[in-house]
């Protein structure tokens, strides 16, 4: 008896540690964001706005993969593409706050403007967890483009 529970214990942690290490692939990292953010910048100037915008909001293109996604922004926080949600697109976004007032559309801006690339850290709700998240979002400035990839935190 003690043999078999063992050896249910083992199964169970392995199962335990393999949905782990299954919900973390499906999370994007920092250097991914990175990645994508500098993937969709020379994919701008390779190929025009036009092209680059519809590619980018695309939600099943090359710039998403998993809860990774591009956006852009213009330099007054109006949105130009995003990967994920298209209903942003057109829309002024300078105003907006998370859960504790911070604007991070203004954040991103001013990132963009003062150091030309870096992090934003604000609190989000996580599309997949629904929960309040801790976010962190890559930004880079491209020309007069705000280019934009977030990570959760959790």
């Amino acid at each position: 008896m003690k043999q078999l529970f063992r050896v249910a214990l083992a199964a169970l942690l392995a199962c335990s540690f393999m949905h782990g290490a299954s919900a973390a692939a499906n999370v994007g990292t920092a250097d991914e964001a990175v990645a994508m953010v500098k993937k969709a910048a020379a994919y701008i100037a390779a190929n025009g706005r036009d092209k680059a915008f519809a590619e980018i909001s695309n939600p099943n293109g090359q710039f998403k993969d998993r809860d990774l996604y591009i956006a852009v922004l213009d330099q007054k926080g109006v949105t130009l593409a995003h990967g994920g949600n298209a209903k942003l697109i057109g829309k002024s976004m300078i105003d907006l706050k998370d859960v504790d007032d911070k604007h991070f559309i203004k954040a991103f801006l001013d990132v963009a403007a003062t150091k030309g690339n870096g992090w934003v850290d604000y609190k989000w709700p996580n599309p997949v967890s629904k929960a309040i998240e801790k976010k962190s979002t890559y930004v880079e400035k491209a020309g007069d483009l705000v280019i934009i990839c977030g990570i959760y935190k959790g």
